[in-house]
C-alpha cells in the first residue's frame, strides 16, 4: 500500500536571490530576494523585494537582471528587507534551485542583519539531476522548458525564478509520489534523496519511510 507521509500540514518556503556576484565570501551582496511558500500541491503566498547594500553592480549583473545601481538607490535596507523575509518564512524548511549559492546568501545577509539562519535546504538542481538523467542539463531555464512549467517573467529575477523554482518543486513532488507510489513527499525525504546515488533512489525511500513509521508499496 501507499506510504503516507502526511505532508498536507507542511508548508515550505522556496527561495531565489539576484546578487552582485558568486560569494558573500568574496564580497558579493544580494541586490533583490524573493520567497514564495508551497503549501498542500499550492503556492500560497509570496515574499519579493529589491534591497540595497550599499554594494557596486557590475555592469554584466546589470545586463542580466536588470537591476542597476541606480534602481538599488531607492530599494529598502538590505537589514529591513531580510528581516522581513525571514518573518514571512519563520522557521519552515527551504528550497532553491542550486541551493548552495542561495544559502550562503541566506545566511550572510541574516547574519548581516542580526538574525539566524537555521533553516534547512532542500536543492531542485541537485533533485533534478537524480530525477531527470534524460534532461540536457539542470538548469531552471532547461527544467522548465522540459516540464513545460508555467511562464512566470523574466529570468534572473528574484520572483520570477522562485515563482518558477515553485513550480519545479511540486513536478518533483509529484513525480516522486508517482515513481514511487507515496502519498506524498515532503521536504525531509527530498533532502535524502537529493544525496542519494542514481541507482539507488528506491533504497532511500524505503530507508526513509522505516524511519517515518511507514511502509511504502
Amino acid at each position: 500500500m501507499p506510504s503516507a507521509f502526511n505532508p498536507a500540514l507542511e508548508t515550505v518556503a522556496v527561495i531565489d536571490f539576484e546578487t552582485t556576484g558568486v560569494s558573500p565570501a568574496a564580497g558579493a551582496r544580494a541586490t533583490e530576494i524573493a520567497a514564495v511558500l508551497v503549501h498542500d500541491g499550492q503556492v500560497v503566498g509570496h515574499y519579493a523585494s529589491l534591497m540595497q547594500s550599499g554594494a557596486w553592480v557590475p555592469p554584466f549583473i546589470e545586463q542580466l537582471t536588470g537591476i542597476s545601481n541606480a534602481i538599488l538607490a531607492r530599494a529598502p535596507p538590505a537589514a529591513r528587507v531580510m528581516r522581513e523575509v525571514a518573518a514571512f518564512v519563520g522557521e519552515r524548511p527551504l528550497v532553491a534551485h542550486n541551493a548552495a549559492f542561495d544559502r550562503s546568501f541566506w545566511r550572510a545577509e541574516l547574519q548581516r542583519a542580526g538574525r539566524d539562519a537555521p533553516h534547512r535546504f532542500a536543492c531542485t538542481m541537485l533533485l533534478a539531476r537524480r530525477l531527470y538523467p534524460e534532461s540536457a542539463n539542470h538548469r531552471l531555464g532547461t527544467l522548465a522548458a522540459l516540464h513545460r512549467l508555467p511562464a512566470a517573467g523574466r529570468a534572473h529575477r528574484a520572483l520570477a525564478d522562485a515563482e518558477t523554482t515553485a513550480n519545479l518543486l511540486l513536478q518533483m513532488q509529484r513525480d516522486v509520489m508517482l515513481r514511487f507510489a507515496l502519498t506524498s513527499a515532503p521536504h525531509a525525504l527530498l533532502a535524502k534523496l537529493q544525496r542519494a546515488p542514481r541507482r539507488d533512489l528506491a533504497g532511500c525511500v524505503a530507508n526513509y519511510a522505516a524511519l517515518a513509521g511507514e511502509v511504502t508499496a
